[in-house]
């Protein structure tokens, strides 16, 4: 970055109007804000927008006033170098306050327009004040929840909602209850004297959906349960699911940082968690400042510097708004950098750790112990029946699945009170390290075979498949199907932990999801072998398995409620 870069920045999402000057001389932040606060219930879009006519000019002439003031140069110069603004995603009537104000005094001083995405912003801001090299970042906000990664150009997504943004989900069963907005703080207060009830908690990968446990909550809260309890239950379960896909995020990519961003981000107990996640498996942790967490113009102007000096402007005619604007939509111009991948383990390593179990490896004895350790950032009876509802899973489902015809370790032993699993070592590598074609292919024939079977697997990712020369004897369907040379080069599923059984396409489309996102996230060009998982599925699999991914894949993600 330039040594002397100053941006002015707006942002107009959804609830801050906000301006913000940065200086990349002085690496100071300005920042002028003027939230929207309903009278009842949440956003209102048109009120938002109404606020956002009103208060933009009030907030861009103070981040102006300053500018000025501290702008050292030819007054007949502007006092600053380019206008950033938020272009997405967000609330169209809100962004396109924004994008009027950003084109009107990006022609009245002369300066370059650039157009910056509103999660990427929250991204950067937290890998530009942690110092990291090239984090995963998890966003936790009001319309958004979703986990990020920098792979080939892109930050890709690994994981999002399947549902609606965390913080809308929590605002609904504040609303419920008749709490005015915004519900997380009151929330977050609630739960210091409350109590644990169990409540829904759903993963699928690095996937997650909030639904279920904000319909089971405010049944709880119409069944007499205490208010205080409900909340402790849903921060416990809501930000143990975000914690433990954040943690698969660092095992699949092999990355040692993690960066929060958006404005739950500002809860003390999901920071805890991730603090503590982090510590257990030696990663470092970050989370801005809260003036940089909850929506900001200070983070647009910082990435607006990033992007000015790589180049990346925006003529006024390609300056439209966007408020689905997806962040793996989004060339990122400024870095040159490409993060290794941490791969593989150190020859004649016997401890591998994954992302949620310690497993040790003998190859010579062709063994391997599981043991799925406790994980002190959950709640104790949350993290007791999650290690033994998956240790009596993944061995129900990988017996399950090898009678299917699919390659799985052979199980030797089970204890579901230590939630340990002693299994054949099968395999030479995992997929992340070997991807080829046709290896993709496999993975889509067995995924096709176990929803045949009415069942998932639940975390299908480059690091849940071992390929390589096998070990033992092939499937008892695999045997009959396929010859000696074939059953050399096996491609085996691992780790059935999230499996179940459903007879839902739409599980089976997500199953086919999370495979693809753990591609993208991993693989140097993963779009042939995208492609190949579909051929491999189509040779065993219904199709409309593959037109329910389709629309799993379009669905916007950025529901502003």
């Amino acid at each position: 970055m330039s040594s002397d870069t100053r941006i002015l920045g707006i942002e107009g999402t959804a609830w801050a109007a906000s301006a913000a000057v940065y200086d990349s001389a002085t690496d100071d932040v300005f920042i002028e804000s003027d939230a929207y606060e309903p009278e009842s219930g949440g956003i209102h879009p048109r009120e938002a927008a109404e606020h956002m006519h009103d208060a933009i000019p009030r907030v861009v002439e103070r981040a102006l006033e300053h500018a000025r003031s501290t702008f050292v140069g030819p007054e007949s110069e502007p006092p600053i170098d380019a206008v950033a603004f938020s272009r997405g995603p967000g609330l169209g009537p809100c962004l396109r306050v924004v994008g009027t104000a950003a084109r009107a005094l990006s022609q009245a001083l002369e300066v370059p327009l650039v157009g910056v995405n509103h999660m990427v912003a929250h991204l950067e801001i937290g890998r530009h004040t942690s110092g990291f090299d090239s984090p995963v970042c998890l966003n936790a906000s009001g319309a958004n929840a979703h986990l990020l990664a920098y792979r080939n150009g892109r930050y890709r997504v690994l994981g999002e909602t399947m549902d609606t943004g965390v913080g809308n989900a929590i605002d609904k069963f504040t609303r419920h209850v008749g709490w005015s907005h915004p519900g997380g703080p009151k929330v977050e207060a609630a739960a210091a004297d409350g109590e644990y009830v169990e409540l829904p908690y759903v993963v699928k990968g690095m996937d997650f959906s909030f639904s279920g446990i904000m319909s089971a909550a405010k049944q709880r809260y119409d069944d007499g349960v205490p208010v205080e309890d409900i909340c402790y239950s849903l921060q416990e379960n809501v930000f143990g699911m975000l914690t433990e896909v954040s943690e698969r995020a660092l095992s699949l990519t092999g990355s040692d940082e993690l960066v929060l961003g958006g404005g739950v981000g500002q809860n003390a107990r999901l920071r805890e968690m991730l603090q503590e996640m982090c510590d257990q498996r030696g990663a470092d942790f970050h989370a801005p400042e809260s003036r940089f967490l909850r929506d900001n113009a200070g983070m647009i102007a910082v990435l607006g510097a990033k992007m000015y000096d790589g180049g990346d402007t925006l003529a006024l005619e390609d300056s439209r708004v966007d408020p689905n604007y997806r962040p793996d939509q989004v060339p990122v111009t400024w870095r040159t950098d490409e993060p290794e991948l941490t791969v593989g383990r150190a020859d004649g390593e016997t401890q591998v750790r994954g992302a949620e179990a310690l497993v040790d490896l003998d190859p010579v004895a062709g063994r391997v112990t599981k043991r799925r350790k406790p994980k002190t950032y959950r709640h104790p009876d949350l993290d007791d029946r999650l290690r033994r509802e998956r240790t009596t899973l993944e061995a129900r489902l990988t017996s399950l699945a090898r009678r299917e015809g699919v390659p799985t370790p052979v199980l030797s032993d089970v204890d579901p009170v230590e939630s340990r699993l002693e299994l054949e070592y099968v395999g030479e590598t995992d997929l992340r390290e070997g991807l080829t074609l046709e290896r993709a292919r496999d993975v889509g024939r067995h995924l096709a075979r176990l929803h045949e079977a009415g069942f998932v697997h639940g975390d299908p990712t480059t690091r849940n498949v071992r390929v390589g020369r096998a070990g033992g004897d092939a499937p008892p369907n695999e045997r009959a199907a396929e010859g000696r040379e074939r059953r050399a080069e096996r491609t085996h599923l691992i780790d059935f932990g999230l499996g179940y059984h459903t007879d839902h396409v739409e599980d089976y489309a997500m199953d086919v999801h999370v495979f693809d996102q753990s591609l993208v996230g991993t693989a140097d060009d993963p779009e042939p072998l995208r492609e190949a998982i579909r051929e491999g599925y189509l040779e065993v699999g219904d199709e409309r398995v593959l037109e329910r991914l389709a629309d799993v894949e379009g669905r916007g993600r950025y529901v502003n409620e």
